[in-house]
Formats: C-alpha cells, structure tokens, sequence
C-alpha cells in the first residue's frame, strides 16, 4: 500500500485488517509516521513469506534542509543547532560519493532500537540520552535531483535495509560544514514492491472487489529458483507428497534453497530438496 504520512506502519495493518474479518494481516518493513511510500501488506497465506522476502533493496526520495540541525534528525524535532551559511549544490554533489558503499552510521537517538529492554525514542523523550553504538550500513547510490529552494534539495537514495535517511541527511550536513535535517521522505520501493504498484488507503477502503487490488502470491518470489511438476501432480504437491518429477526446474534447486513449486500455470507453494535423495517436499502455502 502507499502509506500516508501521519500514520504508524501498525495503524495501516489496523485499517486494513478492519476490512478484512479473520484474515491474518502484517506488514514487512516499517516505515516512520512521518514518512510516506511502499509499505508492503501481507495478507492471509502471504504472511507466512515474511521470512524468505527480499526486502534489503530499498529507494527513497528525501527532501534534505540545510541550515538547522534537530534532535530527531527529521522536520518534527527540536531545533539544535543553527547556521546561515549554506552549501551550494556543487558542495553537495562532491560530499556524496563518501556515503556510497558499505559505512559505518550512528542510529539516531529517536528511534525504535532497543536499550536495557527499552525503545531509544522513550529514553530521548524523557531527557536520557543514550548513544547508540554506530552499525554497518550500505548505500547503493545518492543522486541529487533538484533544488526545492534556496536551503533544500530532493535526493534519490538507494541503500540496504535498516539505514536511517534523516540520520544520512544529517551526516551529509555534517560532511558540508553545515547543520541539516530530512524534512521529507518517501519510498519509492521496497525490494520487488514499486510505488507505481501501491494502492492509497483511500482506494482500498472503497473498492468494492479489493481481491482484484492485490498482487498475486507468488509476485514476490521470483529471487527464488523454480521448479514445475505436471498438473495432474498438483494434489499430492499440496498433501506434501515427495515429488522425483519435474517438467522443468533450476539448478539452483539442487543447493538446498527454497524454491518456488508450479502445478503446471498455478502456484502451489514453497519447498526444498532433502538431503538424501532429489526430492521435493511442498510446504509453506499449499
């Protein structure tokens, strides 16, 4: 779904599972309240391939503001720090290609990670500061797209998951002599799942065939090696049955991955070779 800002990943969960009676519902990658853009909704038999999505591939577009630093690193914090002498677009570009690759980035202090059992963010809130250990990170590519005004420009940032952009916005301020903040953020993909694909709130809530709004099962597996058994087989691939027949299949399959089983054109689900013997057993969605 296309998540508005203003509201928690949880809160969306929330509207949708209202719609939804019995159906189990969840969310892969959260996004920040304030932060809009792909926020992928697992729904029924789709919340159980949670753990085998790729998601480290991420896109956002963030809108970065020079001349103030804040405590939350983003528009909605504290002003910290001040300066009226702003970088040019020229220092900008030259600062960016030392944030590309594999880096070492300092959690902000507002945010969801862990301290003695406690959320940073409460900590910082309530005057406890705590300085996170700095973690890897890695950013693909940052290409500056405009000027949205004299202190700000729009940057399209490529990164792996669990890298924080206001903190990146604030270290690139840093790296030009200048305080800054993200004032704006948007993801524009998360790993398979592209914004042009997401579907607002507003659309789900009044859609009156909302099956018709959703990708189907398998649209997010396709990292994964195939394998296809004839239709005939289809029951017994859904029973779990052992299959030593294929019409087609990867060699990828034979390494012990996961792959994605095919009765003929139909999805059928998830399985993995045994050790001893070419043999598939189906599970996971059937």
């Amino acid at each position: 779904m296309l998540k508005p800002p203003g509201m928690t990943s949880s809160d969306a969960v929330a509207c949708i599972r209202r719609t939804l009676q019995g159906e189990k519902i969840g969310h892969a990658g959260t996004l920040d309240p304030e932060a809009a853009g792909v926020l992928p909704i697992m729904i029924g038999k789709a919340s159980r391939l949670f753990d085998v999505l790729v998601d480290k591939e991420k896109e956002y577009i963030a809108e970065i503001a020079f001349g103030a630093a804040t405590d939350t690193q983003d528009a909605q914090g504290t002003v910290t720090e001040r300066s009226g002498s702003l970088p040019d677009h020229a220092a900008v570009e030259a600062a960016l290609p030392r944030f590309i690759g594999e880096i070492m980035q300092e959690p902000p202090a507002y945010s969801a990670l862990k301290v003695n059992g406690r959320a940073a963010y409460d900590l910082a809130r309530r005057g406890e500061g705590v300085a996170l250990p700095a973690r890897p990170a890695r950013i693909d590519g940052i290409v500056c797209l405009e000027a949205t005004g004299r202190e700000s420009m729009l940057l399209r940032i490529q990164c792996g998951r669990g890298v924080y952009i206001r903190t990146l916005c604030h270290d690139i301020g840093r790296a030009v002599g200048c305080p800054a903040h993200m004032r704006f953020l948007l993801r524009t993909r998360s790993g398979c799942f592209r914004l042009e694909e997401a579907v607002t709130l507003e659309t789900w809530m009044g859609a009156e065939n909302r099956g018709a709004l959703l990708l189907p099962l398998d649209a997010p597996l396709s990292h994964l090696p195939l394998a296809r058994v004839h239709g005939r087989y289809r029951q017994a691939v859904l029973n779990g049955n052992a299959m030593t027949v294929f019409e087609e299949i990867d060699d990828a399959a034979f390494s012990g991955h996961l792959a994605r089983v095919y009765c003929g054109e139909d999805f059928a689900g998830l399985a993995r070779f045994s050790k001893d013997a070419l043999r598939f057993q189906a599970m996971l969605l059937g």
